[in-house]
This record gives C-alpha cells, structure tokens and sequence, in this order.
C-alpha cells in the first residue's frame, strides 16, 4: 500500500530530524526553505521535493505538517494567498507539532474545516536525537475518526502516541506540561544561586533534595549544569521557555482565570531574554540568578 505524500514546513533541529526520519520510512516528502538552505538541500538530496510556497507545498501532499517556533508563525503559514489553507487538498490533514495557542489553533481547525480538510494540533516531547529514531512522544489531539488515518504515519515519528480529545486539547496539555517545568527548572536554579549565597556546597545541596521528595528528572538537568557544567540536558533555550510560560498564562486568562504561579518564572526568563540570554538553555539560567543576587557565575 503505497504511503501518503507529506509536506513539512519549519527545517530547524526537530524537523530536520523528523523529515530525516520520514525519509528513512520511505514516505514521499515535499518541503519549503524559510530561512537557510543547509538543511533542505541534504533533505533534496536524499530525495525530498522543494516546493516555492505553503501553497504549493500543500497542493501536493496528502499530510502537511508543521513544526514552527510560534502561533504567529504558524498563522502565517497557514492563512493567506499563499498559505496552506489556499492551496489545501480536499479530506488532507495538517498537524501543528510545535507549542501553540489553544485559542488560535482552534480557530485555525475550522478554517482547514471549510477548506475541506482536517486540522490537528500534536506538540511533541523529547529531543531531535529521538525525532531521527522515531521515538519521539506526540500529544495530539482533534477528529478522532480521522486521527485513525493520521495515526500510523505518527506511529512512524514518535514511540509514545497520545489521542487527547478535541483539537486544542494537545497544545493544552502542553502548556500546562512547559509551565511547570519551567517553574521547577526556575525554582532548582534560584536554590543553587542562594545555597552560593549561604556558603552551601552545591553537591550537597543536590545530594540531600535528590534523595528526598523533590527529586525529578529537571532537578537532575538543572544539576547538570549547575555542578557538572553540562547545559543541554536540557535542550530548551530560555527564549522558548518564556514563550511557552506567557502563552501558558494567556491561555489561563482565555479560560478565564488569572494564573499565579507563572508569574515568577515568566518575570526572570523575560529579564534573561532582554539581557541577552534568550539563546542559552534554561538550565543555564542559575547564571542569571546568581548575577541577580551579585555573585560572578562560576561556570
């Protein structure tokens, strides 16, 4: 049974590795340059079809999926004369893979309605590293009649393969998901600046938290950097960490109520982004607190 032709939009380091992997999968896969052409022409040369526009791009795939740093980016690819939506092929599906507004992919979903396809909203957990095997954990969400369609062509992506109810429901859980990481990163680097502050090694800090209930996973790559000077255990910068934290909190205000407990976390990352550190990874944010509190980051 011949595979459905896929169109891919958005060639950083996660879709990259995901249109390596489709490839890999023997899947037909048309593609659009937005920024640089390193990254399309090893793709075209591997067999990928470069398309001049979304449109185009769309005209031509049965799946067109995106993987785009923002609601406004994806808004932009999708509407407009030569946007997808324009170009849209009847009953195609389209997936947003990135981290986006509840509020705005719901009203993208009934656009693609009226254009005759299906929208779905599927950010993604783990790492390009894990995109390029496979193993990727996708949260998706929408039609749950055609999400059976798009379902094995996920299985191709990602080991863990979530359906979680109406479209908006993904990026939802999503945001909840990076709202409390981030404050927990946030939290685990503001105790390694103040245990500087106090005198307290910070291995023994760490050694004492992780043996008790508020060891976790982000602890340990908070630690990562913070004792061992490795900062990509974590491979999430401080510019995306604050974009999903205020998209978190606007979702709340859409919902009606005003979130509380982002604040602190969407206050520091926005003063790291404006002193410059947006592109160094959340776990390097125990500089920022350190130079907050005076100190000369020893890393």
């Amino acid at each position: 049974m011949s595979k459905p032709v896929i169109g891919f939009i958005g060639l950083g380091l996660m879709g990259t590795a995901m249109c390596q992997r489709l490839l890999d999968m023997g899947y037909p896969l048309n593609i659009v340059v937005n920024r640089t052409r390193t990254s399309a022409d090893a793709l075209i040369a591997r067999g990928a079809t470069e398309q001049a526009s979304a449109r185009e791009l769309a005209a031509a795939c049965d799946i067109v999926m995106l993987c785009v740093d923002t609601s406004a980016s994806v808004e932009s690819r999708m509407y407009g004369d030569d946007g997808v939506i324009a170009g849209l092929k009847k009953d195609a599906l389209v997936i947003d893979f990135g981290t986006s507004l509840p509020a705005s992919t719901r009203a993208i979903g009934e656009a693609v309605a009226k254009a005759g396809g299906t929208y779905f909203d599927g950010p993604l957990g783990r790492t390009p590293a894990h995109a390029e095997k496979g193993e990727l954990n996708i949260m998706c969400a929408g039609d749950e009649g055609k999400f059976a369609e798009l379902k094995p062509v996920l299985e191709d992506l990602g080991e863990n393969v979530f359906h979680l109810g109406a479209l908006g429901s993904g990026h939802t859980i999503k945001l909840v998901n990076n709202f409390f990481g981030m404050t927990v990163a946030n939290a685990m680097c503001e105790a390694f600046a103040v245990a500087d502050k106090a005198g307290i090694d910070r291995q023994q800090l760490y050694d004492v938290m992780s043996a008790g209930p508020p060891h976790s996973v982000m602890m340990d790559f908070v630690k990562g950097y913070a004792i061992d000077g490795t900062p990509d255990l974590l491979a999430f910068s401080v510019r995306n960490a604050r974009k999903d934290v205020g998209y978190y909190a606007k979702m709340a205000e859409d919902a009606g109520v005003e979130t509380i407990m982002s604040n602190p976390a969407k206050q520091v990352l926005g003063l790291a982004v404006g002193q410059g550190h947006g592109d160094r990874m959340v776990a390097e944010m125990v500089d920022v607190f350190s130079e907050l509190f005076g100190d000369k980051p020893d890393n």
